[in-house]
């Protein structure tokens, strides 16, 4: 049975194309939680509004989640609020990306 854990572990290998980093690192996981035993959740948000990528990264979780955990279905929410900044990185993706600490 799948753990929380094991959705997060999954997620670092989402890699925002742009950034290329994951986006576990770049902060914009705000929620992967299992439910019901095989359900993952995961709520994400983008690093503005208008983002294109919505569509990959959003593909990109369900796929990864799928193939690399045992749940049964994958549920990916977009969420706003609150918004994304640079403080919701990692301190290793602010060092790679120039970020002060």
């Amino acid at each position: 049975m799948a753990e929380n854990r094991d959705v997060i572990d999954a997620l670092y290998n989402v890699i925002d194309p742009e950034l290329n980093m994951n986006i576990v690192d770049l902060g914009l996981v705000y929620r992967a939680e299992v439910i019901d035993g095989n359900i993952a959740e995961v709520d994400f948000t983008l690093t503005y509004p208008g983002c294109p990528l919505v569509d990959v990264l959003t593909s990109d979780i369900e796929s990864n989640v799928r193939s690399l955990t045992d749940v049964a279905d994958v549920r990916v929410q977009i969420v706003w609020n609150p918004p994304w900044d640079q403080n919701r990185m990692s301190e290793n993706a602010r060092l790679m990306l120039g970020y002060p600490i």
